[in-house]
């Protein structure tokens, strides 16, 4: 099996006004709906959505918060997908508090969780900061990046990142050197509960108008092979060792299989699409099956790559 979801977020009960939450100076959303805040599209609500207004905010809500209630980190939500039952507990989304980019030295970069790949890589090449061009043509935030060791068209997160700064669930704060989170493909041991908020990316010297050459080049590929205007998840499964997903999926003949509002993307096997309506269940469920059929032809059991988090409806 792949990475299910987090065990904070597989069920339990919804927490209700009745519990006592602690007094934000952000902003705090009763069963906030979360379809609109994933690129699938799909999904129930958050029992509280919590925006914090920065991270003192965030680091007292979570000293307080009582430790049996679940949290969990939500970034751009391109890489997820959200059960329709909802998520219990609380989400916690950092905003524009949480993104800045700036410069620590010659080669370093510090950025803030919030902050977007295309952020990043605009901001390097603006300081001449070659090696981090790949964040371009990953859909996500610098807080999921790290949490996933984010990688594409050679490069990873792992390759470029010195430490970063998470706040532990009882709201303390801890910088973590790139060691002590053992990355491997499209895994780190962050700290369970562990919200990332800050990293500083090292890269090499280099010359605005090549850095952008590679942007541009990057941008091309991704538009050529992805379905980018789609209601979409990113990659659905992890490159098993030997192998590329989406070629053991076209193998299996899943390419264009449909199920429910759900479909496996045409222009690339490895994404699954929302044709409109589709349920999370339906979305998962199609991925499942993928697995299976993948199974039965080649052999070998893909993992799924996109999070999948919160309850079954």
């Amino acid at each position: 099996m792949g990475r299910g979801p987090c065990r904070c977020c597989s069920g339990g009960a919804r927490l209700t006004a009745a519990h006592a939450l602690p007094p934000v100076r952000g902003k705090l959303t009763a069963h906030a709906p979360l379809a609109p805040l994933v690129w699938f599209k799909s999904g129930g609500a958050a029992d509280w959505l919590f925006e914090p207004a920065d991270l003192d905010d965030l680091c007292s809500f979570l000293h307080a918060l009582d430790s049996q209630v679940p949290v969990m980190a939500l970034g751009l939500g391109s890489n997820l997908i959200v059960r329709d039952g909802g998520v219990p507990g609380v989400v916690v989304r950092l905003g524009k508090a949480f993104a800045a980019v700036s410069r620590v030295d010659a080669l370093t970069l510090d950025c803030g969780a919030g902050a977007s790949g295309i952020l990043v890589s605009s901001t390097a090449r603006d300081n001449g900061v070659a090696g981090l061009e790949f964040l371009r043509s990953i859909p996500g935030t610098v807080g999921g990046f790290v949490r996933m060791n984010g990688g594409a068209y050679g490069g990873e997160v792992k390759d470029i990142l010195v430490d970063c700064d998470v706040v532990l669930r009882d709201g303390s704060l801890l910088k973590l050197p790139v060691e002590a989170l053992h990355y491997t493909y499209r895994h780190s041991e962050l700290p369970e509960g562990a919200i990332v908020v800050g990293a500083r990316f090292k890269g090499r010297a280099g010359q605005a108008e090549d850095i952008q050459a590679e942007m541009d080049r990057i941008s091309a590929s991704r538009e050529a092979s992805q379905p980018l205007r789609s209601k979409t998840g990113g990659s659905t499964f992890k490159n098993p060792d030997g192998h590329k997903a989406w070629q053991l999926v076209d193998e299996a003949g899943c390419r264009g299989l449909m199920l429910g509002g759900a479909q496996v993307s045409e222009k690339h096997t490895n994404f699954l699409l929302n044709l409109g309506e589709a349920t999370s269940a339906d979305i998962e469920a199609l991925g499942e099956e993928v697995r299976r059929r993948v199974k039965d032809k080649s052999g070998v059991a893909l993992e799924w790559e996109i999070q999948r988090v919160g309850r079954s409806a």
